[in-house]
């Protein structure tokens, strides 16, 4: 990969999908599985609960079978689990996103330089017992940096992160290629892991596979694939964010209905749960549930094969957004839970300004598209994944391009099969899947590197990144990530987004929200997060009166 480059690339060993499980927050997951009926004994282990002496129960609405390593993983259950298990020199706040020290004694005072120094938390010790030590901190970020490991944090941080130094047992510093100060929120995508066991041989597969071993407040006692993760607060962790529940129970459940019975009801089995149906909100609100959404950057998403004609004609990806009454998908399939997209950000991005290319609905103008790029009788089989809300989408679309005579046939499967034909390159003509990197923060240039950048996967699944606009594209990427002034930089993201949109070659239909479900009576502090996944280091137990 080029140095200058921050791109998320192609793993060289194993597919995207098995690091990501099923690209986790690139796309939220879902499949036909109905977990937790044969798991283990601990899957109803739901505790009491009042005064903190039970075992919380977390229902996720995603699959706990994707890469736990943290370099790798985009698995929205495991990005969260290792929220709790790991920590970074800084983490973030779930909502905010501002950083705080977590590893590291401090934030750094000054952010316009090219060295940033870290002390880190004395005392802090990984769930093994052994010290935290600057080794284990370079141990991290060499990987990460490493020309010859192919990662997914390599594409956060290889543009601006020239590399770690340890000074001492407890002192690191980070030697930065040009002034980059929106890099101090990304490391908290750099969960610091113990060397004495990840550089032992065979450990990375281990850690793909979900063994666990961190510095924060819960420690992983058992993972049950495709069943469930259990975790225990860390008798011996002395960060900023102290563990709550005594013991955890996350269950995996991927099927709606499935999810919202285990919630819900009288004899409810948990306490919490993400990723909640919004034909169950009124449902579960009635039965004494807090339901709260976050509106972020999931969305629907198409994304054309320009090497499959006429889709490497803009006229005719424009055409097809054109023609989709994004309206009547907010108002019918989204229940008014989401917003036609105005942009590739979401309307609350701070880098946000509205495209010079939006796609409102105009079949008229679509029709004319068409008719421009010379297109007759089109026939279009949409590629989907299977995720609940996507295929309550879909009918929209067939309708809309069927009113304006392009012949339109849906083929939803299961998330891992569509990307795997993308992994295997094979031919397709359109994807509607679903998007979400606000699971690694809000940064635009993080944002929309994760997406267009020469040589990552998603470039690579839309056979774009030889065209001439997008070379341009990436340069002007390239660019705007060295601007030392902020609002220079800002309108310099404004002005490419406005390239993508008028592209069209991977954007988004409608940005939507995501909704998290919990007993009140039973917990305290919870907030609802935008992105897949809970985060429990700020929730409690409510005490009994």
């Amino acid at each position: 990969m080029r140095d200058v480059t921050p791109d998320v690339p192609a793993p060289h060993r194993r597919s995207f999908l098995k690091y990501s499980g099923a690209l986790g927050a690139a796309a939220a997951i879902s499949s036909s599985l109905s977990a937790c009926s044969s798991g283990p004994e601990s899957t109803n282990d739901t505790g009491g609960g009042r005064g903190g002496n039970g075992t919380l129960t977390a229902v996720i609405g995603y699959g706990n079978d994707g890469s736990w390593d943290p370099t790798q993983t985009a698995s929205a259950f495991c990005m969260a689990a290792n929220n709790h298990i790991y920590e970074g020199l800084l983490d973030t706040d779930p909502i905010s996103r501002e950083p705080y020290a977590a590893l590291a004694t401090e934030v750094p005072s000054d952010l316009t330089g090219t060295s940033w120094k870290f002390t880190l938390r004395a005392g802090a010790t990984f769930h093994d017992g052994k010290p935290v030590t600057a080794d284990d901190v370079v141990f991290v970020f060499d990987r990460i940096l490493d020309p010859d490991t192919q990662t997914l944090a390599k594409g956060f941080f290889v543009s601006w992160l020239k590399e770690v130094r340890k000074i001492d047992a407890q002192n690191v510093e980070l030697v930065l290629k040009f002034p980059f100060p929106e890099g101090v929120s990304r490391l908290t995508l750099a969960k610091i892991m113990p060397k004495h066991v990840f550089s032992q041989p065979g450990a990375w597969e281990d850690a793909i596979r979900g063994k666990a071993i961190g510095s924060g407040p819960y420690r992983q006692t058992a993972h049950h694939p495709k069943s469930n993760t259990t975790f225990e607060a860390y008798a011996d962790y002395n960060g900023p964010r102290k563990p709550a529940f005594k013991k955890m129970n996350w269950l995996t459940i991927v099927d709606a209905s499935s999810r919202v019975a285990k919630i819900s009801g009288a004899s409810a089995g948990s306490q919490i749960a993400d990723n909640i149906p919004y034909a169950n909100i009124a449902q579960l609100e009635k039965g004494g549930l807090t339901v709260k959404g976050g509106s972020g950057m999931n969305n629907l998403f198409l994304m054309f094969n320009t090497r499959h004609k006429p889709f490497d004609d803009v006229r005719v990806r424009q055409a097809l957004h054109y023609a989709i009454d994004t309206e009547k998908m907010v108002e019918v399939a989204l229940k008014g839970h989401g917003t036609p997209s105005t942009s590739f950000l979401n309307e609350a991005n701070p880098t946000y300004r509205r495209a010079k290319t939006v796609y409102d609905y105009d079949p008229d103008k679509a029709k004319r598209l068409l008719k421009e790029a010379g297109v007759s009788g089109l026939k279009v089989d949409i590629l989907a994944v299977n995720v609940s809300w996507i295929v309550d989408c879909l009918p929209t679309i067939k309708s809309s391009w069927d009113a304006i005579g392009v012949e339109t046939t849906l083929s939803p499967q299961e998330t891992t099969a569509v990307f795997t034909k993308m992994d295997q390159k094979q031919d397709y003509q359109v994807v509607a899947a679903a998007s979400n990197p606000n699971q690694f923060g809000l940064d635009a240039d993080l944002i929309m590197r994760y997406n267009y950048t020469a040589t990552n996967l998603w470039m690579q699944y839309t056979r774009w990144a030889d065209n001439s606009v997008a070379k341009q594209l990436f340069k002007d990427m390239d660019q705007a990530t060295r601007e030392p002034d902020a609002e220079k930089k800002k309108a310099m993201i404004q002005d490419y987004v406005d390239v993508v949109a008028e592209q069209a070659v991977l954007y988004p239909v409608v940005h939507t929200e995501l909704m998290t479900a919990w007993d009140p009576k039973r917990l305290a502090g919870i907030r609802a997060q935008p992105y897949p996944g809970i985060n429990l280091l700020q929730a409690k137990w409510v005490q009994s009166p």
